[in-house]
C-alpha cells in the first residue's frame, strides 16, 4: 500500500528527481513554455508554483531561499523582476497544462506547461 507517499519518483534516485524537477524549473522560468510528458508536467507544478509564491515578496531572506533552489543568477532576476509581480493579486495557479497527443517513440502522453499570463510574441512571416 501507498499510504503517505506524496510524488511520482519515475524510476529515477530522489537526487536525479529533485535535479530534473530544478532543471525544468529553471527552463520554465526562462522560457515560460515547455514541452515535457505529462506526469512530469504535472510535478513540476508541484515544484514551481511555491516558488513562484516565494517570489512574489521580494526581500533578500526569500532571494537567498530560492537561489538555494534554482542556482541561476538570469532566471532569479526574471522572476523577482518579471514574472512575481504579474501574479501579485493571483493566489495561486500560476501555470497552465495543455495535453498535446503522444511522443512517436513509446506513446508517453506528451503536454506543454506554461506560465499563465506570458506574452505570446509572433513572429511576422512574409507571404508571397
Amino acid at each position: 500500500m501507498r499510504h503517505r507517499k506524496i510524488g511520482r519518483y519515475f524510476n529515477k534516485s530522489s537526487t536525479h528527481r529533485s535535479a530534473m524537477l530544478y532543471n525544468m524549473t529553471n527552463s520554465l522560468i526562462h522560457n515560460e513554455i515547455i514541452k515535457t510528458t505529462l506526469m512530469k508536467a504535472k510535478e513540476l507544478r508541484r515544484v514551481i508554483e511555491p516558488i513562484i509564491t516565494i517570489a512574489k515578496k521580494n526581500n533578500i531572506s526569500n532571494k537567498r531561499l530560492i537561489r538555494s533552489k534554482l542556482n541561476n543568477k538570469n532566471n532569479i532576476i526574471k522572476l523577482f523582476n518579471v514574472i512575481a509581480p504579474q501574479f501579485k493579486d493571483r493566489l495561486g495557479g500560476y501555470t497552465r497544462i495543455i495535453k498535446c497527443g503522444f511522443r512517436n517513440g513509446d506513446k508517453a502522453p506528451m503536454a506543454y506547461i506554461e506560465l499563465i499570463g506570458r506574452k505570446i510574441i509572433l513572429k511576422n512571416k512574409k507571404i508571397k
